[in-house]
């Protein structure tokens, strides 16, 4: 558990560092049947932007944790980025693309913690 603690730690760390926004950490922990234990999700203003953060959170993930996505899908348009870390699923999105699939209230019934920006 500690290990994954650790690594949602350098994920929103490695998302900070370009500037990601509106980081919402949901705990699925306690809800059936999911394909992972928590989902990372923010947000670029750019394709460009998107990107970088996916760029810095496998920096920081295989600097830090020790980890390397399993995979990574979307980087093409880059307006949606799903990255798989088996227990962990981090989403990065342009913010039109984030607003239209709203996984925040797909995931309702999930602990959301809500990280401040860091401007």
């Amino acid at each position: 558990m500690n290990d994954t603690k650790n690594l949602i730690e350098k994920i929103k760390e490695g998302i900070q560092e370009k500037k990601g926004k509106d980081i919402v950490i949901a705990d699925l922990t306690k809800i059936g049947d999911t394909i992972c234990n928590y989902l990372v999700i923010c947000q670029g203003n750019t394709p460009t932007q998107v990107s970088a953060i996916v760029d810095s959170v496998k920096d920081f993930t295989i600097k830090g944790a020790q980890t390397k996505p399993i995979a990574v899908d979307g980087l093409r348009n880059a307006e949606w980025v799903a990255m798989d870390y088996a227990d962990v699923m981090v989403h990065v999105f342009l913010p039109e693309t984030r607003k239209f699939y709203n996984l925040e209230h797909l995931w309702a019934d999930a602990k959301l913690t809500r990280i401040p920006d860091i401007d």
